[in-house]
């Protein structure tokens, strides 16, 4: 074994045979793609009280599995996910008094929190129906494609419930700007595959059957990428929300000065200066 191969065999994350109980894991053959599968396609993928807070504890958790590179979100079924599950959680949630019922908008609110800050960036493959709870991990993904059949519903207003859910009023008017987004959080319309690509939530459509291959190509290709620019790239993409324009200056000349000092850096200008392409180690 090669002292590269080795290195990274010594470095291997336990979460590369993760077992959850309520979703599906896997990894690819090389390690650095894994794949969150949804899997209750009889019901369209909904969410429980048991998903969100698992989903949540393997994001956490992915911040130091640094072998785990990029991560594919789907359904299984034809469908992305239905979001809470009508009788398992949203009849329960009408009988708790207000300390439960904010434990668990926090805790909802956790899930989005662990997927932005993961360092691996996360591309949802979205296929049919993919509403409330659902929309709202394929808006935290960090990309997203889909199948023109695809049809995403910010839907909380139609069971008597806010826009505001789980970071949607702050985050989707910076993916598709504020009066589409707007529109959506009010009325709790779908909106169409060609819809979210015009506006930009959907990076690119496929048909059914690439859905799945070409989110993993894409994957893959930021796998065997720059890893530690990648999760500066996230990072900062993520931070910069808040900053003024000095602070974003200051902090991406911090952020790409960090960059310089790696490994992957001196491997790509010797790649270009040898006419060759560069294999990045993440280092």
């Amino acid at each position: 074994m090669s002292e590269t191969k080795a290195s990274m065999t010594e470095h291997l994350s336990p979460l590369r045979d993760f077992k959850p109980q309520h979703f599906l894991w896997e990894v690819s053959e090389d390690g650095r793609v894994g794949t969150i599968r949804l899997n209750r396609p009889e019901r369209k993928n909904p969410l429980t009280f048991d998903s969100y807070a698992e989903l949540r504890d393997l994001f956490r958790d992915l911040t130091y599995a640094s072998d785990i590179r990029a991560i594919v979100l789907t359904g299984a079924g034809g469908n992305f996910s239905s979001g809470g599950d009508v009788f398992e959680i949203i009849e329960p949630l009408t009988k708790m008094a207000m300390p439960d019922l904010l434990a668990f908008t926090r805790m909802t609110g956790d899930l989005v929190k662990a997927m932005k800050k993961c360092p691996q960036p996360i591309i949802a493959a979205v296929d049919g129906i993919c509403a409330g709870a659902g929309a709202i991990l394929a808006m935290a993904s960090d990309m997203r494609l889909a199948t023109p059949d695809a049809k995403t519903a910010f839907l909380f207003t139609r069971v008597g419930l806010a826009g505001a859910d789980m970071g949607a009023c702050g985050i989707l008017p910076r993916i598709i700007g504020q009066g589409r987004a707007a529109e959506l959080l009010f009325t709790g319309r779908s909106m169409s595959a060609n819809e979210g690509h015009s506006w930009g939530f959907f990076n690119a459509l496929h048909g059914a059957e690439a859905l799945e291959p070409e989110a993993h190509k894409l994957a893959q290709s930021l796998a065997d990428g720059p890893w530690f620019a990648h999760t500066m790239t996230k990072t900062m993409l993520n931070q910069e929300w808040a900053m003024g324009l000095d602070e974003m200056i200051e902090s991406e000349a911090q952020a790409q000065a960090i960059c310089m000092a790696t490994k992957d850096f001196r491997r790509a200008f010797e790649a270009f200066a040898e006419k060759r392409k560069p294999v990045f180690e993440g280092d």
